[in-house]
């Protein structure tokens, strides 16, 4: 780590916002298959389903719109704070829940905290990283959710056993514990130096940037070099550009929006989520007998993806963000597909008695099922979970950084939302269908990206205006980004000279 160790230090504690939205969604992904849950609230069908757990996603869709101005007006710190006393309200209420109704409240208010901190945590780790090794940095957001799912479900694994209500009131309780200690911990984190300059505390800005990569010492030329580049940054956009959200809509930062949103929207349709919500529903779809052995797998499911986002962790600043998507999407799309065409060729389906799906497949199509599931959770990990983040939290300068972030994110939560909402009324009727659609999907997002994607890797953040300001067919403009770095280099060979 060496010069980084404090950048990784900070980076790693904001990390557990995302630990606090793993952690939720696999809670609930476990609880919606608990009979005393069942019971308490009714046995709740497929559209109560979507809608308790979609609920937690229009929360987030809500706090990551009215993350963008908190984070501006009070700092990236501040609202990360902030967000976790209202996750702990949300949790307390959810725990607390006497009734359905009550639970759905719950759920909305612990998503107003979680969507602020799926917005905020990611611009607040890029802003403390140096420029070559953002993206790693960045990507602790994502592992830090995939250890919230893995521990989510051997807790409840762990609970399923108690034979009460505490078995859910428990592990849902047991959430407000990594909120309140994100929220402890970021009291002695830092401001992050760009928004420092921008609220005119150079010096302040200095001092942290001075700790962040030079063990405190202020004068080091990379330090000193870095505050000149970010005041020049903000002197240059206080005089040309507005901070209205009208902003987003005008060239050139209008290119970055679509970008940015599309490939939010484009994380959820992965459907990453019917996988991490609905597993053990589809566990027992495919045929894996027993409320135990579907927990059991899930459970697995969390190792595995938590597992496979390592590699993306270590090597995403070198094979950068391009080629990573790429290879991520026809994994997700092969997985899919071969899980179709098996699911549909040998599907006998029945209904249950509780409503509930029996595909009655073959015992080595089962197995074959929970293979792909595996693999497609290993392709997800490995390239959109990270980059789903990294890449909108990079793109976007530094005075309309958080309200265009707040806009991107948002649409990841709003796919989340209606995704949550329609997947358990798919399951039941489309079954494999739903697979396929995922599967054209992905074949699709592999031309998107190599079309329009430019490469972002070892790019600082000032250096953005110029990635995106040629053509919007990023294939088509490589050259023109190669000519500007063997001009930076020249210049820079050049000052050495001298």
């Amino acid at each position: 780590m060496g010069r980084n160790t404090h950048a990784y230090f900070v980076g790693s504690v904001s990390a557990l916002g995302g630990f606090i939205f793993g952690f939720d969604t696999g809670l609930m992904s476990s609880i919606l298959e608990m009979d005393y849950w069942k019971a308490y609230f009714g046995n709740p069908g497929p559209v109560g389903v979507g809608v308790i757990t979609s609920l937690l996603t229009a929360g987030c869709f809500v706090g990551s719109l009215c993350a963008g101005y908190l984070a501006d007006k009070f700092s990236r710190k501040r609202t990360i704070m902030v967000a976790c006393v209202v996750f702990s309200l949300g949790a307390s209420i959810q725990c607390g829940s006497r009734n359905r109704a009550m639970l759905i409240a719950g759920r909305f208010v612990a998503g107003l905290g979680v969507g602020v901190l799926s917005m905020t945590v990611p611009i607040y780790q890029s802003e403390i990283a140096p420029s070559h090794i953002r993206g790693r940095l960045v990507s602790l957001q994502q592992w830090a959710i995939t250890w919230g799912l893995l521990v989510a479900f051997w807790i409840d694994y762990g609970c399923h056993f108690i034979k009460s209500d505490a078995s859910w009131r428990i592990p849902i309780g047991i959430q407000i514990v990594p909120a309140v200690v994100l929220f402890c911990a970021m009291t002695m984190m830092p401001f992050t130096p760009r928004w420092l300059i921008d609220h005119d505390r150079s010096y302040e800005a200095q001092t942290v940037l001075a700790w962040l990569r030079a063990g405190g010492n202020m004068h080091d030329p990379e330090v000193v070099q870095e505050v000149e580049d970010i005041k020049e940054a903000v002197r240059m956009e206080r005089e040309t550009a507005m901070r209205s959200y009208f902003e987003l809509l005008r060239f050139p930062i209008r290119r970055r929006l679509v970008l940015g949103v599309a490939i939010q929207a484009m994380q959820q349709l992965t459907g990453i989520n019917v996988i991490m919500y609905f597993a053990p529903s589809l566990f027992k779809q495919s045929g894996l007998s027993g409320d135990n052995a579907s927990l059991l797998a899930q459970g697995v499911n969390g190792v595995i993806n938590m597992l496979a986002t390592i590699p993306a962790i270590l090597f995403v600043d070198r094979l950068g963000r391009r080629v990573t998507l790429m290879i991520g999407s026809f994994g997700c799309a092969a997985t899919y597909f071969v899980q179709a065409v098996a699911t549909g060729a040998t599907q006998n389906k029945i209904y249950e008695d509780d409503g509930s799906v029996n595909l009655q497949l073959p015992k080595g199509v089962s197995y074959l099922v929970i293979v792909m599931v595996y693999l497609f959770v290993i392709s997800f990990a490995m390239s959109w979970g990270p980059i789903g983040w990294i890449y909108p939290s990079e793109i976007f300068p530094m005075h309309i950084r958080s309200k265009a972030n707040s806009i991107t994110t948002a649409s990841n939560w709003l796919f989340n939302f209606v995704i949550g909402l329609v997947a358990p009324i798919l399951m039941k009727r489309i079954t494999w269908g739903l697979d396929l659609i995922f599967a054209v999907i992905m074949f699709a997002a592999i031309g998107i990206i190599y079309a329009f994607y430019p490469e972002t890797k070892n790019r600082s953040l000032e250096d953005m205006e110029v990635i995106f300001t040629g053509s919007v067919w990023a294939h088509r403009d490589r050259r023109r980004i190669a000519d500007y770095d063997d001009a930076v280099f020249a210049e820079n060979n050049k000052e050495f000279e001298l």
